[in-house]
């Protein structure tokens, strides 16, 4: 590593592998990390999760054959990436002839600052720090119920125990979570 990739995020030394050496272990992780935070920013406009993930694939498809026009100078990868997500989803939205959401139709101009970025990734920091001081029972429904977007009877299912132990589990994670967070915002 040189001196100046020293001072680089992960992201952008991983985007910088995918565009000047088309890494797929960088790409891969780029994909790891970006693609649960598009579903979500995808999904807070009313876009199903199946609809979410699609959009999410077609968008780190396109970082791929993009790469090369990936400029660190000009913006942050994580900007950048986004920038791609809100131009595929507003594209979807207008084939389907839906009214884009206010959200979305909002200037590129206004797209999230280094400070904003910043700020999402320490809270996203101490998201995981907390789920992780959970007890393993609560944390494990926790993450089933709102990461892997499971209901309550899928969960019991694939796990075989009662609807009522996975509530009061989600329940007591959540509660704990709320007060592990409480002074965040």
């Amino acid at each position: 590593m040189t001196p100046a990739s020293a001072d680089l995020s992960p992201q952008t030394a991983w985007m910088l592998a995918v565009r000047d050496g088309r890494d797929r272990e960088a790409f891969a992780a780029l994909f790891d990390h970006f693609a649960p935070r598009l579903k979500g920013f995808v999904m807070r406009s009313g876009t199903s999760g199946a609809q979410a993930e699609e959009i999410v694939q077609e968008v780190m498809l396109t970082v791929w054959r993009r790469a090369h026009l990936f400029d660190p100078h000009r913006a942050q990868v994580s900007a950048w990436i986004y920038q791609i997500a809100r131009n595929r989803h507003i594209d979807v939205i207008r084939k389907e002839r839906r009214p884009v959401p206010e959200e979305l139709g909002e200037d590129p101009g206004t797209e999230p600052d280094a400070s904003q970025i910043m700020a999402l990734d320490q809270e996203t920091g101490r998201l995981k720090q907390a789920l992780e001081r959970l007890n393993p029972d609560q944390r494990i429904m926790v993450e089933k119920a709102y990461l892997g977007e499971m209901t309550h009877h899928e969960i019991s299912e694939q796990t075989g125990l009662p609807l009522g132990t996975i509530k009061s589990r989600i329940r007591l994670g959540l509660e704990r979570l709320r007060h592990e967070l409480k002074g965040m915002r």
